[in-house]
């Protein structure tokens, strides 16, 4: 066992300040996996039930607003359980709440694919969303008390890339259930992924905060810990990017299948294969982000270099519209810039605002996952609120979030200062 080590440029495997060792070889590689499918969880439990809405409003006798209420619901959830969740595992630990937390998505699950009618589903899906919520604000604590230096940004593209890959997986999976079963069945899967990831914490996520660096004083000191995070200007500078940033993307997911089938006319087969080749754009941007990360290259470097990237993309975007007209060649080109800088984002802004926040790590990774889907969750109808006979709203919507990110950035979160970097002691 290594001896825990005052310093934060101690060997790769070790904990920062106070910390037991991570777990080597495969059993890290195994706890690493099973954080990254709790982080996929929220967006398959999002989406994958979207391609049968209009079958659960026949069977429930519900409008289709009533039954995108169930979205909104979970949505809702989500950041109200991340919020909650995350400074209390700073107080109680993770594996418990890990543990209920899927025990909850797992009863929850099933009572959505039982409930008769939308009410209760609606119910049922809030709460599914606070007990999923605590598989991705814990993963993000977890590693945070596990790992430092270059390795926790790498483990955090790996979570990044997952968000990226999860909702377009989602209606895919979606959509196969529904061809040979009902919407029911897709709660039913829900359930069974449940189980199966709460083996797999049981199995192979111990406990990474001990008892003597959990705070004291009880839950109100826990959320006031939380406080103080947000009254740090460089702190919540990385959090407004990052949420800001997430507000672009919801954009881009909602409104980008009537952008090109609507407005372009291309079928859903081609529209899941334009999808499928940006998420790519995001994991590629992942994958050089983990390797310039290895050879030194500062994360506020990358932030920034992100930023201006996918702010190239959304300006070209809304360019090409003014001054050629709507193209298909066109969005797809500017889309796959843009998201290719939300893959450098994503990551950059998770480990800076994870390493600021380490003395807290749970209550870090509740703002900055709790305002992460907040911001995307007002983002995404106001696509179709602004319009539906262009794809200047998506343009404009993309646009204007990114550019408020690079506001934030200079102006609350200065990446000059090198604030969060490895080795940081900030």
């Amino acid at each position: 066992m290594i001896s825990p080590s005052p310093s934060r440029s101690a060997a790769p495997h070790t904990v920062g300040v106070g910390g037991p060792p991570a777990a080597p070889g495969r059993t890290a590689v195994a706890m690493v996996a099973v954080l990254g499918a709790l982080t996929a969880v929220a967006p398959l439990a999002t989406d994958m039930y979207v391609p049968g809405f209009p079958a659960m409003g026949d069977a429930l006798g519900a409008s289709s607003s009533a039954v995108q209420l169930t979205m909104t619901a979970f949505l809702a959830g989500l950041v109200v359980g991340q919020l909650l969740i995350g400074p209390l595992s700073d107080g109680l630990g993770r594996r418990r709440l890990l543990i209920c937390g899927a025990s909850g998505f797992v009863f929850f699950s099933l009572l959505c694919a039982v409930a008769p009618n939308v009410g209760l589903l609606t119910g049922a899906r809030f709460l599914q969303g606070v007990a999923g919520a605590a598989g991705m604000v814990l993963a993000r604590a977890v590693l945070t008390d596990r790992f430092h230096g270059a390795e926790l940004p790498r483990y955090f593209a790996v979570l990044s890339q997952i968000m990226g890959v999860a909702p377009i997986a989602a209606p895919v999976l979606g959509g196969a259930i529904l061809s040979v079963s009902t919407w029911r069945a897709v709660f039913a899967v829900l359930t069974v992924l449940g189980v199966l990831l709460l083996l797999a914490v049981l199995r192979a996520v111990p406990e990474s905060l001990p008892p003597e660096r959990r705070h004291s004083g009880g839950i109100a000191s826990t959320f006031r810990a939380m406080g103080s995070l947000l009254a740090r200007r460089t702190f919540m500078g990385y959090v407004l990017v990052m949420a800001l940033v997430s507000a672009a993307l919801f954009a881009y997911i909602s409104g980008s299948s009537f952008v090109f089938e609507n407005l372009h006319g291309v079928s859903s087969t081609t529209y899941s294969l334009i999808f499928a080749t940006n998420a790519v754009a995001m994991l590629i941007a992942g994958a050089a982000f983990s390797r310039l990360v290895g050879r030194g290259v500062r994360l506020n470097s990358l932030l920034t270099a992100g930023i201006c990237v996918a702010l190239l993309g959304a300006l070209a975007q809304v360019v090409l519209v003014v001054a050629v007209g709507e193209t298909l060649a066109g969005t797809w080109a500017t889309l796959f810039v843009t998201v290719g800088g939300i893959g450098l984002i994503f990551p950059a802004s998770m480990s800076i605002g994870q390493t600021l926040g380490r003395a807290t790590p749970g209550a870090a990774s509740a703002l900055l996952g709790g305002l992460q889907f907040l911001f995307g969750a007002l983002a995404s109808p106001l696509v179709g609120f602004f319009g539906e006979d262009s794809s200047m709203p998506m343009a404009l919507i993309m646009l204007t979030a990114v550019a408020a990110a690079g506001v934030a950035l200079v102006a609350l979160a200065r990446p000059w200062l090198g604030q969060g970097e490895p080795g940081d002691g900030s």
